[in-house]
């Protein structure tokens, strides 16, 4: 059974379901759920701190919009919805099936929400 993460945002809720690629960064992220913070916007991606410490686990400097991922030099937990990339390479651990676009409406200091989905 795969594992899946639902993201709750201001009036919306996404599900990402996490990659096999990666399964340390799975592991020590959803060992960690749930998550809360105030987010940060940086050109077409959402971003906050999180207290999770994960080595980088096959980095890449590349993403696509719907690509959910860890960045070790934050640590941060990143969700890039537009064409935009990262800073610095990324552990990219799940994707956003439907629904990416909706956080073109999410702004710098909304609140989000990470857990385990329960579909």
């Amino acid at each position: 059974m795969k594992r899946r993460i639902r993201i709750i945002t201001n009036d919306f809720a996404v599900e990402a379901e996490l990659l096999p690629e990666r399964p340390k960064t799975c592991s020590g992220i959803w060992d960690a759920l749930p998550l809360e913070a105030e987010v940060e916007i940086w050109k077409e991606e959402v971003y906050f701190e999180i207290p999770v410490k994960i080595p980088p686990e096959n980095p890449t400097p590349n993403t696509t919009a719907g690509d959910v991922a860890y960045w070790p030099e934050g640590p941060g937990f990143c969700i890039f919805f537009g064409k935009s990339q990262p800073l610095s390479p990324v552990n990219t651990f799940a994707r956003i099936g439907k629904g990416v676009e909706k956080f073109r409406r999410v702004r710098s200091g909304d609140w989000v929400r990470v857990e385990a989905s329960k579909e």
